[in-house]
């Protein structure tokens, strides 16, 4: 039975050890988007819109993959999905 507590106790202690790095990795600190910069974009991974209950210009949030495999954050300013008959 004290080697199934011990099996147990290090089971949990490696899934913590492998989440704590895996919240490591997904704090990455984001650059604003200047235009006319250049992008090392791979692969997208999501896109995020900052809620507003207004038409207007909102704030966007891209997490992406870079060519060296590294996770990237870039925020960007976009017009709001919720303009009903605006241009």
């Amino acid at each position: 039975m004290n080697a199934k507590k011990i099996a147990l106790a290090t089971l949990f202690a490696a899934l913590s050890f492998g989440a704590l790095s895996a919240q490591a990795q997904d704090s990455v600190p984001a650059h604003n988007y200047m235009y006319g910069e250049h992008l090392d974009i791979a692969r997208a991974l999501s896109t995020e819109v900052d809620a507003t209950p207004t038409c207007g210009v909102v704030g966007t949030h891209l997490n992406y993959v870079d060519s060296h495999g590294d996770k990237q954050t870039l925020n960007y300013r976009t017009i709001a999905q919720n303009c009903a008959g605006d241009n």
